[in-house]
């Protein structure tokens, strides 16, 4: 029997979701990370899950796939490898200069990141290419010899090379990066023609130095973690997860790390997508809190928004990925009263170690801890009894921390919900409402271990009158990856004005990609049948400076065709920006291929209305508190696993399961739908 299995690791706990191919079944482990070495947790999951599966073997594995977060904590703890930087002469300083402007305009206290390459491991060299392509000034190969000969000498693990105009004639770019395979061969080389072949030297330039500064890490972590699963019998290639929601192979992954900046997350938002649009709700706002921070996300149409970069502590990242947006608020951030004695919640967690105050190692008040106050979490175990819970030590903590205030735990509980409520809020104004969306007009989806217990309060801040709680909420992001496709990305910048009469010069434009992209089909050997393709354009006004991602079809064949991406384009600038200007000439800025090799998903299987009654599902009934005024109420306890489809329930209540808890408010009603998911009408929205 086949076993397909998804990690996500977070920074609390990895989730490890297997999907049987041949049963249907689906089976969900949750171990502690291992933030000194991820990979242990890893193995350790899979190992548990596949006895949990009954007693299989690495063998039955035929598909792996990973979420890491590796990237990402070693671009927010600097942890990436001595770097090196070869460009243009005249651009060694660009890396601080950036765009000219205070990160705050406001505040000229704020400090400017600090560059991934000092200054005295940033080398100039003597070439210059044309924005036409034409090369202006040779490179003199004896020149780039001495400076790689210095990096050399200064022990530098990885080297940056980006010049002027390479995304249009790369040849300089490329010669570099021979002579130092040939005199540095241990060196990791990343070159912005192949890491970002787009205009904007700064953005393209910030990419590339982050993409060297993190890669041997990344390949370090990647390559052992191949080979402990090798070794213990995976036969299946491992693939992990792209910001871009696709996955790719290891190998692959290893050149391009900073591709897998949002790996962790993208495919939670993936597998929600699917979920709900067969649910029939294609407009959903996803919600995945987990125990360090929460990520939220637009989904419209059934597909998730994409975006061309992000700024990350200040540092531009241009690469195609979704549309998150995170928050440091999750089950670990930490309570905190500042200068002003005003509660704060957060961005600091505590962590998989020592963890929430309940967990037995710690003593700082957690959201976590909040919940087990308010008896909203199992005040005796979670994870189906696989961890203890100490609630006296999380009242002890939450007295601390309401003491100075003047408040009971309870009512320092409550107040630390309803800061972290507030915190994950504006996220989410930040990927719609900022983007000219309304939230109200959506459906929100909670899942990791912490979603479903705070998405009824969250909703209500937000003015929505509908949830969606999938089946597996906790584990989301690993069963997401078994739901996502093989994918690549290729762009190149062509400043080209649109003109409506002529769609073959766009096509044109494509046939360089387009050869790109069956290259890749054909080495990752995807069959014909499972290849697909989607095709963006970034298009702005003549005179602009930034511009707007639009959909294209497959063939711009016919002048009607084109005139309908036209349409599109001004229609999502006056949702952006509030106008559109008709009569103004449009330029395409830069032309965008993805490629898709399908793969096997996880079937989702429906049942029948089996009626209203969830009584069989009732556990237990518990005292809980909502709010000051009616103090504790009792609050029936129901099994998730128990309940089945049509079944309804009335708020308050608390529905649990092996990797998370929702929570219905007062006045909330619950119907379980036929796919197994809750949805969830709130009570009196705001």
């Amino acid at each position: 029997m086949s076993l397909r299995i998804g990690v996500d690791t977070g920074g609390t706990f990895t989730d490890v979701c297997a999907f049987d191919d041949e049963s249907g079944e689906v089976f969900v482990r949750k171990v502690s990370s291992t933030p000194k070495d991820p990979g242990s947790a890893i193995v350790t999951g899979v190992a548990e899950l596949l006895e949990q599966a009954g007693d299989r073997q690495v063998t039955d594995v035929d598909f792996f796939a990973h979420g890491t977060t590796v990237g990402t904590n070693t671009l927010l703890t600097h942890g990436g490898v001595k770097t090196g930087l070869i460009t243009t002469r005249g651009f060694r300083d660009l890396l601080e200069l950036g765009r000219g402007r205070r990160p705050h305009m406001y505040n000229p206290q704020v400090d400017k990141p600090v560059p991934f390459v000092p200054r005295e491991l940033r080398y100039e060299i003597n070439e210059r290419v044309r924005h036409t392509g034409q090369i202006e000034v040779a490179l003199n190969e004896e020149e780039v010899r001495e400076v790689v000969r210095e990096l050399g000498e200064k022990g530098v693990e990885s080297i940056a090379v980006c010049f002027l105009y390479s995304f249009i004639a790369p040849q300089h770019e490329q010669k570099v990066a021979e002579i130092i395979r040939e005199m540095l061969p241990e060196v990791h080389v990343s070159l912005s023609s192949q890491v970002l072949p787009e205009f904007r030297e700064y953005e393209r330039l910030s990419t590339v130095v982050t993409n060297a500064y993190i890669a041997p890490v990344i390949f370090r972590y990647l390559s052992r973690l191949r080979g402990r699963l090798a070794a213990d019998g995976l036969v299946a290639k491992p693939h992990v997860t792209q910001s871009n929601g696709g996955v790719i192979p290891f190998e692959t992954a290893e050149e391009m790390p900073v591709r897998l900046v949002l790996s962790g997350p993208s495919t939670g938002v993936v597998g929600a997508a699917q979920i709900c649009s067969a649910a029939g709700f294609p407009n959903i706002i996803t919600f995945d809190m987990g125990g360090t921070s929460s990520d939220v996300s637009l989904v419209q149409d059934g597909s998730p928004k994409i975006t061309t970069g992000m700024e990350f502590e200040g540092r531009p990242i241009r690469s195609p990925m979704l549309d998150i947006h995170t928050v440091g608020a999750g089950g670990g951030s930490i309570g905190w009263i500042d200068t002003g004695g005003h509660l704060r919640v957060g961005p600091e967690s505590a962590g998989a170690f020592p963890g929430p105050a309940c967990y037995g190692n710690g003593t700082d008040p957690a959201v976590t801890d909040a919940n087990v106050v308010l008896r909203y979490l199992n005040p005796d175990y979670l994870l189906n009894g696989q961890m203890k819970i100490d609630r006296e030590a999380s009242v002890d903590a939450l007295r601390r921390i309401g003491e100075p205030l003047g408040l009971e735990p309870e009512e320092a509980a409550l107040g630390m919900l309803r800061v972290v409520t507030a915190n994950m809020a504006r996220a989410i104004r930040v990927i719609s409402v900022q983007r000219g969306y309304d939230p109200r007009d959506y459906a929100l989806v909670p899942f990791g271990g912490a979603g479903p217990l705070h998405a009824s309060r969250l909703a209500r801040e937000l003015g929505i009158d509908t949830i969606v709680v999938p089946e597996i909420p906790g584990a989301q992001s690993a069963l997401g990856l078994l739901m996502t496709d093989v994918k690549a990305d290729f762009m190149r910048s062509r400043i080209i004005r649109v003109d409506p009469d002529r769609p073959e010069v766009i096509e044109e434009a494509f046939v360089e990609l387009e050869n790109k992209a069956e290259a890749w089909f054909n080495e990752e050997s995807i069959q014909t049948s499972d290849r697909k393709k989607s095709r963006r354009l970034d298009l702005r006004y003549s005179g602009q400076n930034f511009e707007l991602p639009i959909e294209i079809p497959d063939q711009l064949a016919s002048v009607d065709t084109l005139q309908s991406v036209i349409d599109d384009f001004h229609a999502s600038h006056e949702r952006t920006y509030g106008y559109r200007l008709e009569n103004t000439p449009i330029e395409i800025v830069t032309c965008r291929i993805q490629a898709i090799g399908q793969s096997k998903s996880v079937e989702l299987t429906t049942t029948e209305h089996q009626g209203e009654d969830p009584t069989p599902a009732l556990e237990t009934v518990r005292q809980a508190y909502f709010d000051s005024e009616n103090g504790y109420q009792a609050c029936p306890v129901y099994r998730r696993e128990l309940l089945v489809a049509g079944n309804k329930l009335s708020g308050p209540a608390v529905i649990e399961q092996m990797d998370t808890t929702t929570v219905l408010l007062p006045g909330d009603v619950c119907v379980v739908d036929a796919l197994g998911n809750l949805v969830i009408t709130i009570g009196n929205p705001s």
